[in-house]
């Protein structure tokens, strides 16, 4: 078996992660882009409101989408064009939760995948300041120029798995991941009429049912921090039974600059899945979150708060440390999308 494989990206309209309005597909095989596909789509019934600031971030408008067959009507296509391929994806606990959510409000089973992050591989085999998609791709020679356009997203992964492979010797994704001692990722198949729903598709019903109608998962309520020091709240324990597929299991993060959640839930949020919480940046520090409207771009033109400087003259040093915008920490945790993410 060659390096054979499908990369997925989808875009939102709102911070639910069941309310895809675009996809990219890009077809693997032995290590060669075969064949793409990409779609746009109205999200499921009750989940469409597009939410500005991921309009901002994708350019995708309602009247783009309008008439056209919705996330269940067009997921046979895309299923069909996935095949039995395993599923690689930047942040795939985005994309795969966003064919589970999407799939569960539309009332529908889900087929089971074998699933690799683009993510989890560049932290792994690149030494980047960022391992956003733009940062990693570049790294891999696929240098994005139309970053949130989900087909060339997806390519852009697709150049990025095919790149690690090549730098590990791995003519296989199995071979890649023995090699790295790792584990491909699974997801089960699911039927929302008797499974349990997803934690993400939970809270989009409940915020639905107290009349959130543009299901914007996990958005603040309208609080944010006026000026001065956000308060940083105790730092709990990594939950030892998070998954440890998840990018940020094992991570030691820190937060800096001003969020749109209340810096103690960020820390809740991300011990939940593994990680600890610190207040400052130290030789343990692996993960920095910067507020303030921050996206990867701003590494280079130095719009950075102090703690993130602190982070540049790490890395420099050689400690493996990475920034993200809360954006992209955001979609990692479920939240809602409030700037530019992976």
């Amino acid at each position: 078996m060659g390096l054979d494989f499908t990369a997925i990206d989808f875009e939102t309209a709102n911070g639910f992660r069941g309310s895809p309005c675009a996809v990219g597909l890009s077809k693997v095989r032995d290590g060669v882009v075969v064949e793409e596909a990409s779609w746009l789509m109205r999200p499921p019934e009750n989940h469409d409101t597009f939410d500005h600031h991921n309009v901002r971030i994708h350019g995708i408008r309602p009247d783009q989408v309008a008439g056209l067959p919705r996330f269940g009507e067009l997921f046979p296509e895309i299923g069909a064009f996935i095949g039995e391929d395993v599923l690689a994806a930047h942040n795939a606990a985005f994309d795969l939760g966003v064919i589970r959510s999407g799939l569960e409000v539309s009332g529908l089973p889900g087929p089971a995948y074998d699933y690799v992050c683009t993510v989890v591989l560049s932290r792994r085999c690149y030494s980047l300041v960022s391992n956003s998609l733009p940062y990693a791709a570049e790294e891999a020679g696929v240098p994005l120029v139309n970053h949130h356009d989900a087909a060339e997203d997806a390519r852009a992964c697709a150049g990025i798995l095919i790149d690690i492979a090549a730098r590990n010797g791995a003519a296989s994704i199995a071979e890649l991941y023995l090699s790295l001692g790792m584990e491909v990722s699974h997801q089960p198949a699911f039927d929302p009429r008797h499974d349990p729903l997803s934690k993400a598709t939970l809270a989009a019903l409940e915020a639905l049912a107290g009349g959130n109608a543009g299901g914007n998962v996990g958005a603040p309520s309208g609080r944010r921090f006026v000026a001065g020091w956000p308060e940083e709240g105790p730092n709990p324990e990594p939950n030892p039974g998070a998954s440890p597929d998840h990018p940020l299991f094992g991570q030691t993060v820190v937060f800096t600059g001003e969020l749109a959640i209340p810096r103690p839930e960020a820390k809740i949020r991300s011990a939940e899945l593994g990680a600890r919480p610190e207040s400052r940046v130290t030789a343990r520090t692996t993960v920095l979150v910067v507020g303030d409207g921050f996206v990867a771009a701003d590494l280079r033109s130095g719009r950075i708060t102090g703690k993130a400087r602190r982070v540049l003259e790490l890395h420099e040093r050689g400690q493996r440390i990475e920034v993200l915008s809360e954006g992209e920490f955001l979609q990692m945790v479920g939240g809602h999308v409030a700037a530019a993410t992976a």
